[in-house]
């Protein structure tokens, strides 16, 4: 009872202008940084070993920035839910369209390369008005919630989710068949297929699927950024020009690539990276988990 009256009360939230949205947005993520102390400690230590040239002023004013972004990512969800496909293209803009487009002209397959910025769910709402995709669904715990964020990511087009489980055969499949795949490779998934590649300059458990997965289908790597702009202005998706010289024979040449990519990116809006994740949990062995 208690989620349909939550998801009830999130419906309403997407009839609101945007800028009334966003202010609503933002003030939740001050709520948040406020009584979300142990999330806050991860964000701090995370600030503290990727951004040690700032004094700690400078980090905590990012890490304020980044709990409003993710306040406002939370509440303008309802719109990749509930908002009309008109609305949708008004407030989130896509760049490099004709980039993928050409790309699948020529019957290559694609690998949209998304790192973990709070405006993801957005950008992949954009990519899918306009792309039948493949992506990773990890289902949800509550029945509601994971029907609603299965909704959410399958409205649009002909939106094909399959889980970590069904292994990488079917997204190469996809792929093959023209289905670009929105690909979110910047997280800490433990051991298990990772390696320790620089994550601004510190060793970072990170899989090596962008470059094995890039081999395997032959595919093209687009970067696929989503900026979260300010106040009512809505959201950008760039995607950019194909990486040349990718993938190589090497592949820990080619995740460390990847990293160092997704720094510069995070350079030019470190609050919006998504900095509530432990992404330095697994440690080389030997060595203590920050946390």
């Amino acid at each position: 009872m208690l989620s349909r009256l939550a998801v009830a009360s999130f419906w309403l939230l997407h009839w609101l202008p945007l800028p009334l949205l966003a202010v609503l947005g933002r003030a939740v993520g001050e709520v948040l940084y406020r009584l979300a102390r142990g999330r806050r400690h991860i964000v701090e230590v995370n600030l503290r070993l990727c951004f040690p040239e700032l004094d700690a002023r400078e980090r905590a004013t990012i890490a304020r920035g980044h709990f409003h972004a993710l306040g406002r990512s939370m509440l303008e969800r309802s719109l990749a839910w509930w908002a009309s496909p008109e609305r949708l293209r008004r407030l989130v803009q896509l760049e490099g369209e004709e980039r993928l487009r050409a790309l699948q002209a020529e019957g290559r397959p694609v690998i949209l390369l998304a790192p973990h910025f709070v405006g993801l769910d957005m950008g992949g709402t954009r990519v899918a008005m306009s792309f039948d995709c493949v992506s990773i669904y990890a289902r949800q715990k509550n029945p509601v919630f994971d029907h609603w964020l299965h909704h959410g990511r399958s409205r649009f087009g002909d939106q094909l989710l399959l889980s970590r489980q069904d292994g990488v055969r079917g997204t190469v499949k996809a792929m093959k068949a023209g289905r670009p795949f929105y690909y979110l490779p910047d997280m800490d998934y433990g051991r298990r297929e990772s390696i320790f590649v620089p994550f601004f300059g510190v060793p970072a458990a990170t899989i090596t699927g962008l470059s094995r997965l890039a081999r395997l289908a032959g595919a093209a790597v687009v970067p696929c950024v989503t900026r979260m702009l300010p106040g009512g202005q809505g959201y950008r998706v760039e995607l950019g020009e194909p990486w040349p010289e990718f993938p190589t024979e090497d592949a820990v040449a080619d995740t460390r690539r990847m990293n160092a990519w997704i720094e510069a990116v995070i350079r030019t809006m470190p609050e919006q990276y998504y900095w509530v994740h432990r992404r330095f949990k697994t440690r080389p062995p030997g060595e203590a988990r920050p946390y």
